[in-house]
């Protein structure tokens, strides 16, 4: 078995002998470097292995050192040659593209990296293809199977660019599509001040949501839940989009915080919560296409499933927590024995998390999670 390099040399020696520097011209000259990883360096790499291996040999002592050896291709080297060369010829192109991985991974960037990513790739693919018909110009005319060789070089090259041109097209129209991002829309709801408590009016609003008890930190349910949450909340989007034309920015996960002792949040007893997570809609998102998301979470992953609610708060207390979500306990204390009383309002409602940062990716010093409370007058 011969790598591509080693194939590519052996080939070039079965031609006619040439030593290393005579190898690195012909390659340049003959642009092989657009269809193989071959670089100058590696040029004599491949020859010990070719060497070692009784493939070539060399026809005579160097006149200038090593660099100038010039190696013959032996009677087994023409025969594995002339065996891996048929082999070749009947071989596919690999689909092993390494933009297929960034493509994969694309939906963990911003639209905007993914466009800078492929505007670079397409400036590259365009200086490589202006290369390969410079080299192909400069050596006309062409036997036959160098003509070929080009001819695939840009073929390959032509779909690349036409790909990567389309792709960006099709990634420009997606972000021109006015995407529902709720916070954006409610941004009065989603930001707030972090030293000090502010009154909003939160209006009725539309959420998937789904129930659970027990410790977040180690309850498989809750996990689940999420899980769940989400599934639904990128399925629902994919089909709006396709069905609709419309597009939404899937919201940050939020949690409504209830226990018959409302002590237990300051004091932490998880064990003692229970919770509603949910996600934010826009508000054209019916049940109907809700049933249909969750019916398809259900056959695709078996997750349990999530609903169509609506929550109207009212008027409520918030601010932005800075930290780990254990450290939340003085703000909380602060608000239930100080701010609330001091303003004449008592509770009128779950506690309320909206975490505006992904905790598998921030550190918890830096979290960033809104605190509300819905209050009326005591």
């Amino acid at each position: 078995m011969l790598t591509d390099g080693e194939l590519t040399v052996l080939g070039l020696l079965v031609e006619q002998p040439r030593h290393g520097y005579d190898l690195e011209r012909v390659i340049e000259e003959r642009g092989v470097r657009a269809w193989t990883a071959l670089g100058f360096s590696s040029i004599y790499y491949v020859l010990d292995k070719l060497a070692k291996r009784d493939l070539i040999e060399p026809t005579g002592a160097p006149a200038k050192g090593k660099a100038r050896v010039t190696f013959r291709a032996t009677a087994a080297g023409r025969e594995l040659c002339a065996a891996a060369t048929r082999e070749a010829l009947a071989s596919l192109t690999p689909a092993r593209a390494r933009v297929l991985i960034g493509m994969a991974n694309s939906p963990a960037l911003a639209e905007r990296e993914v466009a800078a990513g492929l505007t670079q790739r397409l400036a590259a693919l365009r200086a490589q293809l202006a290369e390969v018909r410079a080299a192909r110009s400069a050596q006309e005319p062409l036997p036959f199977a160098a003509s070929a060789i080009f001819d695939h070089s840009e073929a390959m090259l032509r779909a690349d660019v036409g790909w990567t041109e389309s792709t960006l097209g099709a990634l420009a129209k997606e972000t021109a599509v006015d995407k529902y991002d709720a916070k954006k829309a409610r941004k009065q709801l989603y930001s707030a001040p972090a030293k000090e408590f502010t009154v909003v009016e939160v209006p009725e609003l539309p959420y998937l949501a789904i129930d659970g008890s027990g410790d977040p930190n180690t309850s498989a349910e809750y996990a689940t839940a999420v899980e769940a949450l989400y599934s639904t909340a990128y399925t629902l989007k994919f089909a709006a989009k396709k069905a609709l034309g419309q597009d939404f920015v899937v919201g940050p996960l939020e949690g409504l915080w209830r226990a018959d002792d409302p002590g237990v949040f300051l004091s932490r007893r998880k064990d003692q919560w229970e919770w509603t997570m949910m996600i934010s809609l826009p508000p054209w998102v019916t049940g109907e296409m809700v049933d249909s998301a969750v019916e398809t979470v259900a056959a695709k992953k078996g997750l349990p499933a999530v609903g169509l609610r609506t929550l109207a708060e009212g008027t409520c207390v918030q601010i932005l927590h800075l930290g780990s979500y254990d450290d939340e306990t003085p703000t909380l204390a602060r608000l239930h024995r100080e701010y609330l009383p001091a303003h004449g309002f008592t509770f009128n409602g779950d506690h309320h998390e909206i975490y505006l940062s992904d905790p598998r990716r921030t550190e918890p010093a830096k979290l960033r999670t809104i605190l509300r409370q819905p209050v009326k007058p005591a």
